[in-house]
């Protein structure tokens, strides 16, 4: 498979392995053929060249809807001192308050987003730290990104803050306005407080007001006794709150008693609310102590969500900063490291969905698949099964957008020297 030539005209790849949810269908690999005339997808032509791809696996752009641009690659200036959670949340707030001009977010921004192109991502919703003044600097910088990146990456932006914060401070009015002039999402992050009940039903209120999805980072913590989950779906519920709502992570949910953990998800499936799990993340930051193996794998209950219907995704999460040392936005990374982590092998699920079509219903986005008058853009593997597929990163994947080989060579990192010093 050599496509730094391609046929000027119309052309045909065929024997593609596709997973079926690319095509409308239902099941694993379906091996299929389709053209491409002008840059878009068609049907199959009898006098166009025709490429044999033997068995190569295709998928169309992948969809990371849990990422953090903002946050993204400050590492070299500000580790985190030991790998905990509470150690990460320590180092990001002084690099934050010193460092995030726009010149330096618009830099790590923009360095990894050509990372997660030249992998073949088409769509990321991205988290900002959102508490003021950040806001106000942050969201038009992602507004520029957004109007740049347009032809290329479909980007989201959710705002950061925690929830106590949100619901008290009077400034996260003027937070909201920005999210929703910008055509975003209102986010926040939960933690013990007083009276939770009422501050998620507060929150979803302001959500409400101006018409605003919601995605929420929820108990992201080994703590059994956190179960925000289970109140927002019982909110959602209550509220007849019909904005689509999104919450990430959920980590404790698997320490907890299993009677308790499946009737908490019995509550999410009638609430109808979307999931991302983050398993490169949680399995560098949940159950570390110094000198001390973990025990567990720090992700939630995914195979359980999906036998009841609840819309399962999994993203990157952090890239190269303190919540996660690691990391390039490569959703085949993902996919290698959940199959692993989370045991989707061997499961009835079609778990590849969980990369594509479901984070793009989640996001609204348009659904990625193989469809006549769409872009020609695909993802190819010379895998030709998940074996060979998962055993390997991939990395002499060819992208294709609007019929066409783009060029993947990855950014060096030391274009971000400068703003490292």
């Amino acid at each position: 498979m050599d496509f730094k030539v391609l046929p000027k005209g119309p052309f045909t790849l065929k024997n593609l392995a596709v997973p079926a949810c690319y095509l409308g269908e239902n099941g694993d690999l379906r091996l299929t053929e389709i053209g491409v005339e002008d840059g878009r997808f068609c049907k199959p032509h009898p006098q166009a060249a025709t490429i044999d791809m033997r068995g190569a696996m295709a998928f169309a752009p992948f969809i990371d809807m849990h990422t953090h641009l903002d946050k993204g690659h400050i590492w070299p200036r500000a580790a985190n001192p030991d790998g905990s959670f509470d150690g990460a949340i320590a180092a990001v707030q002084p690099d934050r308050q010193a460092h995030w001009s726009a010149q330096d977010l618009r830099r790590r921004m923009n360095f990894a987003l050509r990372c997660a192109y030249a992998h073949g991502t088409g769509g990321i919703r991205t988290h900002l730290d959102s508490a003021a003044p950040q806001d106000a600097i942050s969201w038009p910088v992602f507004r520029e990104l957004r109007e740049d990146w347009s032809d290329r990456i479909t980007l989201q932006a959710v705002c950061l803050v925690g929830l106590a914060e949100a619901v008290s401070d009077p400034a996260f009015a003027q937070t909201a306005d920005i999210v929703a002039q910008s055509g975003g999402v209102l986010g926040c992050a939960t933690y013990p407080m007083p009276d939770p009940r009422l501050a998620t039903r507060d929150f979803l209120n302001i959500a409400q007001s101006r018409g605003l999805a919601v995605d929420m980072h929820v108990d992201e913590t080994a703590d059994p006794s956190s179960n925000y989950l289970r109140l927002i779906a019982e909110t959602v519920l209550e509220m007849d709150f019909d904005a689509p709502v999104t919450v990430g992570h959920c980590c404790s949910l698997a320490m907890q008693d299993e009677a308790e953990a499946l009737q908490t998800l019995d509550l999410v499936a009638k609430a109808g609310l979307n999931v991302v799990s983050l398993p490169m993340c949680n399995m560098y930051l949940q159950d570390r102590r110094a000198g001390h193996t973990p025990r567990w794998r720090g992700i939630t209950l995914v195979h359980e969500m999906a036998q009841r219907g609840i819309n399962v995704s999994f993203a990157s999460d952090n890239t190269r900063d303190p919540f996660y040392a690691y990391g390039d936005l490569d959703m085949i990374e993902v996919m290698r490291e959940a199959t692993r982590i989370a045991q989707l092998d061997h499961s009835s699920y079609e778990w590849a969905r969980a990369f594509g079509p479901n984070p793009a219903q989640a996001c609204g986005f348009e659904s990625p698949g193989f469809i006549y008058g769409q872009a020609a853009d695909l993802v190819i593997c010379r895998a030709r099964n998940w074996t060979e597929m998962l055993a390997r990163p991939q990395s002499d994947r060819i992208v294709l957008r609007s019929g066409r080989q783009i060029d993947r060579t990855l950014p060096d990192y030391a274009e971000l020297d400068p703003i490292m010093l």
